[in-house]
């Protein structure tokens, strides 16, 4: 797989090691979003509450984009509700372009 570490802390790593293990993807990369909702909702302070995954996954191939989103939120449904206000979902089938 093809990962690019663009955000470390214990959430992302829990972000990345979910969807790893639920849709073996050949590129995933988890960007941590939350610096810039600073004082918006959601924000709480903590950090790592907004985040943007682009995953590349062949579990994905011949799937609509919600089936794919729908992948993305069961691999992550906990940290949804206890950590992750928002999360932008950008998921390609490998046929699509890495």
């Amino acid at each position: 797989m093809n990962a690019d570490p663009t955000a470390s802390g214990p959430v992302a790593a829990a972000i990345t090691e979910r969807l790893v293990a639920a849709l073996s993807p050949a590129r995933l990369v988890v960007t941590d979003d939350s610096e810039k909702h600073r004082g918006h909702a959601g924000h709480d302070g903590s950090g790592e509450s907004h985040f943007t995954v682009e995953i590349v996954s062949e579990a994905f191939e011949g799937q609509s984009r919600v089936q794919r989103q729908r992948a993305v939120n069961r691999a992550l449904a906990d940290l949804l509700v206890a950590r992750v206000h928002a999360l932008a979902i950008k998921a390609r089938a490998p046929s699509e372009g890495l």
